[in-house]
């Protein structure tokens, strides 16, 4: 059975945001910004620290300048990093510039943009600001690890400029099959043109190490876009890229703005590329923490659905429920990722997966509104 999508869960999509920084939810509920906790924002909750020498040292001269546009340092750490050539690496402000660069790409008014929902929100809102058509597809049920739907996909496909698909996905944490993204590609390239460009977004990748990018020399419609901000822990850097054969990277390059990755922020994230292991054992120790915070769960009559990344998505029940616990956590300074009305996930929270300490204090509150349920 697939999941609902709505003509309300469109419209809500057109405006992607975070919940309340840190200083709004501390002043509504009477606490301590120092004493708020992010559960909803798949961060980690430890910097690299061997990363701390990149700021130390006599001043950089180059931070008299603008950035080098070429991004050549980043770029061949990235390339070496997934395997590729550093021509077939665009770097960018942040994964999100570069889905905006390929939505400006590929994207024209009235042109599909095909989304297998539920997902990463900002496919949406892209579609959205090029007045794109929205084309999207609902993803089988829990029961069936939301799945993408592949026959439905293929049916939309030939309308489709640009195929949206997370992998694993965002916000359910589960893998997608490479069976099944192998079939869309396989399906694209029979399509006259080359099919829609398939945008594979891999920032969890590190969770699950089983990457497509060797996948480019088969299917030149293929984007792989990658990020610092999970597994390397530095969402604050704001540094993303995309790995693909030369001539698409060509395209996106002309709709790159030319210094929007910082001096400061290229260096360090060519020395994170540099040090994978240091990535690997942070997503690894993670993993173990996951499996702990699943369990506190479980035992608590909220199992969460299999997860692969460094999140567990939650059903409480109906939209009601969910908003209580909300509601309930917030007051205790710990923010939820929430599903509003007209979202196929209603009913559901999401928590990032933190420290030990961290995550202790998520379960006692959990705790203490189970038991007010109970009372």
């Amino acid at each position: 059975m697939s999941l609902p999508v709505t003509e309300a869960l469109v419209a809500a999509s057109n405006v992607y945001t975070w919940e309340p920084p840190n200083r709004v939810i501390a002043a509504r509920y009477g606490l301590s910004p120092a004493d708020i906790l992010r559960f909803d924002t798949n961060t980690s909750p430890a910097g690299p620290d061997h990363l701390a020498e990149a700021l130390q040292g006599p001043w950089d001269p180059a931070l008299n300048e603008y950035p080098d546009s070429t991004y050549a340092e980043l770029a061949e750490a990235a390339a070496a990093y997934v395997g590729a050539d550093p021509s077939e690496i665009l770097v960018g402000c942040g994964a999100d510039e570069v889905l905006d660069i390929i939505a400006k790409t590929f994207l024209a008014p009235g042109r599909g943009s095909l989304v297998p929902t539920p997902t990463y929100g900002m496919y949406a809102v892209l579609a959205a600001q090029r007045d794109a058509r929205p084309l999207a597809v609902p993803r089988l049920g829990a029961t069936d690890g939301f799945a993408i739907d592949l026959p439905v996909v293929l049916e939309r496909l030939p309308e489709a400029a640009v195929a949206w698909l997370c992998a694993p996905n965002n916000p359910t944490g589960t893998p997608e099959a490479a069976e099944t993204i192998e079939a869309i590609l396989d399906a694209g390239a029979r399509l006259p043109g080359g099919g829609p460009a398939v945008v594979v977004d891999e920032a969890y990748i590190e969770f699950r190490p089983a990457s497509l990018a060797a996948w480019r020399a088969r299917y030149p419609a293929l984007i792989i876009v990658r990020t610092l901000s999970k597994a390397f822990a530095l969402p604050g850097l704001r540094v993303g890229y995309a790995v693909a054969v030369r001539p698409t990277i060509a395209r996106l390059e002309r709709l790159r703005p030319p210094g929007s990755v910082s001096t400061v922020s290229a260096t360090i994230a060519a020395a994170a590329l540099r040090r994978p292991e240091l990535a690997a054992a942070n997503a690894a120790q993670l993993g173990v923490e996951r499996d702990w915070l699943a369990g506190q769960l479980a035992a608590m009559a909220l199992p969460p659905y299999p997860s692969v990344t460094n999140f567990l998505l939650v059903r409480f029940g109906d939209q009601g429920a969910a908003e209580a616990a909300e509601e309930h956590l917030l007051r205790r300074g710990i923010v939820p990722r929430t599903f509003g009305p007209g979202h196929p996930l209603r009913g559901h929270l999401r928590f990032t997966v933190r420290d030990r300490a961290q995550d202790e204090r998520l379960v006692a509150a959990l705790a203490t509104w189970m038991d007010g349920r109970t009372a």
